[in-house]
């Protein structure tokens, strides 16, 4: 297999790009609980979650003359996220019902010791196939066909700009994997945190340049801090 440059290197590429952040916490994001789409309780963001999203949209200021449009999924903390960023960086928002987060049924608000505790089987299953979805749920690889036809609808519709997009854990990684090239089972080996920014460049011949992973202002960031 040959082995090219990311298109990003050639002269006069087009690029559209989106910074896809990741929403604030939720009271679930707190317990570490699973916390889904739409099929939920659909928690708002805490007031510690509108912090680190203000943080995050101030760093995200400098896009503002470039970026004209704030794409959110349908769920209330990405909905209130992007309202945050949008109304910083003087943005429209738009929906995209594409970019919601998996749908983990009867899962919904417990935390992985109580899902495996109540579901041992299941977990065990779900764990070791993207095919598996939790009980009442939504598999990985549905996740995976849902959040990429909502890509292709937002690089058709946005080509060439620069895109804010308001997203989830998996929704995000899988983009990420979708970008690299990767397996879908390469979610499991990332990590984003609440308020993140995520930055992929795509290219007109379907080439794509990831740019920044998990991204945090200066802040709330723990390698700029000292602390790891």
């Amino acid at each position: 297999m040959s082995h090219k440059p990311a298109r990003g290197w050639s002269a006069g590429a087009a690029a559209t790009t989106l910074v896809l952040v990741r929403h604030g916490v939720t009271k679930h994001t707190a317990a570490k609980a699973f916390s889904g789409g739409l099929g939920g309780d659909n928690p708002p963001l805490t007031q510690e979650g509108r912090e680190q999203v203000l943080l995050t949209a101030e760093w995200l200021r400098p896009l503002a003359p470039s970026v004209s449009t704030v794409v959110t999924s349908p769920v209330l903390r990405t909905v209130e996220t992007a309202e945050l960023v949008a109304g910083v960086l003087g943005a429209r928002i738009d929906e995209e019902p594409g970019f919601a987060e998996i749908d983990f049924g009867a899962w919904e608000g417990l935390t992985f010791g109580e899902v495996a505790e109540q579901f041992p089987e299941e977990m065990q299953s779900w764990m070791g196939a993207t095919e598996v979805a939790p009980p009442g749920g939504e598999s990985f690889d549905s996740a995976q066909e849902r959040v990429l036809a909502g890509l292709s609808r937002v690089l058709e519709a946005h080509a060439g700009e620069t895109v804010v997009v308001t997203s989830h854990v998996s929704p995000i990684k899988l983009i990420v994997a979708h970008a690299l090239g990767t397996p879908i089972q390469g979610v499991f080996n990332m990590e984003l945190s609440p308020a993140s920014v995520t930055v992929v460049s795509f290219f007109a011949d379907n080439r794509a340049s990831l740019r920044l992973f998990n991204g945090l202002p200066v802040s709330r960031d723990p390698f700029a801090a000292g602390l790891i």
